[in-house]
């Protein structure tokens, strides 16, 4: 019997390659459908398919604008839930960058804007300890 599991139910909103894509896009500013087909070179229909994921499972919310000339349209914006993605994101990046990473180097940085500082997903406990990367330190507890 397959295990009842957080990651696979996660995974079933957006472990699907183009739904990253369209969330690290969204992350980065880029809210108009066209904008999100250019940067992430996916086709329209499949796009048309995850944004109605994504906003079906609450990761992104449509907005109406209007541009002067020109019909209603809509953006996508990151709800709550999305925001509380980009650690996953961040961690995904950071971990290319350390091991498919060409060798140009990493194509963008994340820094934090009031310091300047690189930004890295760490884990860290709820009382503030920060953890090896290597899940050496990690237990778990089955609650059903």
């Amino acid at each position: 019997m397959a295990r009842e599991c957080s990651v696979a139910a996660a995974l079933a909103v957006v472990g699907e390659q183009w739904s990253l894509l369209i969330l690290r896009e969204v992350f980065l500013g880029v809210r108009r459908f066209d904008g999100i087909m250019e940067t992430t070179g996916v086709s329209r229909t499949i796009l048309t398919s995850r944004l109605r994921s994504l906003v079906a499972a609450g990761v992104l919310e449509r907005i109406d604008y209007h541009e002067a000339g020109s019909r209603t349209r809509q953006e996508y914006r990151l709800t709550p839930a999305g925001r509380e993605l980009q650690p996953v994101l961040t961690a995904l990046m950071q971990w290319g960058d350390r091991y498919l990473v060409s060798p140009a180097g990493p194509p963008l940085t994340v820094f934090h804007a009031d310091c300047g500082a690189t930004v890295r997903a760490t884990l860290r406990c709820e009382q503030g300890h920060v953890l090896p990367d290597t899940g050496h330190t990690l237990n778990v507890r089955h609650n059903r």
